[in-house]
């Protein structure tokens, strides 16, 4: 999951056609206090216990839909929470559906990207390489910046969220970081 979480910056993610290129993402692992999987498989968080690649979609305070992208193997609950992306492809699609025109509040959010690309729950244990998702690699390494994640309450100390370095399109600035190649 944390080989998988930084490749992801730089990523382009689309939804029939919609999105753009990833520039924050949150990993999560089965140890992890905060994750949805620490307490084991429920019928919410089932799509994390499943095959790599495919889409973990949950409802974050009973309002906002937030995606993930499953990265384990061995049903071991990893999952990267796609934070927020630089808007590419289908601007006016995304405003229409958020209700701004600012390219900038579009996704730098977890539940602003899911509005501006249409996700719902319906999303939830869809592959990431098959329509609608488009999930195309990174065509050149950029630099990330780490920090501790977000609107967490659990091991609020681990360095898992991982930002396009210098990116006005992220959710929030890091408040602590590292950066690395």
């Amino acid at each position: 999951m944390h080989d998988v979480a930084p490749e992801l910056i730089g990523a382009t993610l689309l939804v029939d056609g919609v999105g753009g290129v990833i520039v924050e993402v949150e990993a999560y692992d089965r140890e992890d206090p905060a994750s949805h999987g620490f307490r084991g498989e429920t019928p919410r968080n089932a799509a994390m216990f499943g095959p790599p690649g495919h889409a973990y979609v949950y409802r974050s305070y009973g309002i906002h839909w937030c995606l993930n992208l499953v990265c384990d193997i061995a049903g071991r609950a990893e999952a990267a929470l796609i934070r927020a992306l630089e808007p590419t492809h289908g601007l006016d699609a995304m405003r229409a559906r958020r209700g701004v025109d600012a390219e900038r509040a579009l996704c730098s959010g977890p539940g602003k990207l899911c509005q501006a690309l249409a996700i719902t729950r319906a999303h939830d244990g869809c592959a990431l390489d098959e329509p609608p998702f488009e999930l195309r690699a990174r065509t050149e390494t950029p630099r990330i910046a780490t920090g501790p994640r977000i609107g967490i309450t659990r091991a609020t100390d681990r360095a898992w969220r991982y930002v396009l370095d210098g990116s006005p399109f992220a959710s929030q600035p890091l408040l602590s970081r590292r950066s690395r190649p």
